[in-house]
């Protein structure tokens, strides 16, 4: 049996506005699509303890990550009936405000990815070995609690 490697979801920095539209213009050709959902996780400038977050630093055990993704992956084309899927995580420092997560998926049916799309994000916040520095205005720095 052929081992399969798993697809990198890694984008060093913010995911950007123009890379989400590109990926979306791809599907105007998929003519069996009826219906499309996507995620987009923010950074947001909380405020802890007086201070705000000003960025969020991202590290991962990619090759863990990367399998984990995959997993939550074909574990949603075998329990949902997508057509397509697409996720894609930063590392390294996203500002607040900026986009760190992007999930996309596509079906034939609305009903279908308003489910999956739910399923997919909560499977990847508990599953996947992300972690997040949270930069403070005045440059001190924390661990992100989930």
């Amino acid at each position: 049996m052929e081992t399969r490697t798993p697809k990198n979801v890694f984008k060093q920095g913010a995911i950007s506005s123009g890379f989400i539209g590109d990926s979306i213009a791809k599907h105007q050709a998929k003519t069996s699509i009826g219906a499309h959902n996507i995620f987009l996780g923010q950074v947001r400038a909380d405020v802890i303890g007086g201070k705000i977050v000003s960025a969020i630093e991202f590290t991962a055990y990619e090759a863990m990550a990367n399998q984990k993704f995959d997993e939550i992956r074909e574990a949603a084309f075998q329990k949902f009936e997508l057509t397509c899927m697409h996720i894609f995580h930063s590392l390294g420092t996203v500002k607040a405000g900026e986009i760190c997560l992007f999930v996309f998926v596509s079906a034939p049916r609305r009903k279908v990815v308003y489910k999956a799309l739910e399923h997919i994000v909560e499977e990847i916040k508990a599953n996947v070995p992300v972690f997040g520095k949270e930069i403070f205005e005045d440059e001190t720095h924390q661990w992100k609690k989930n």
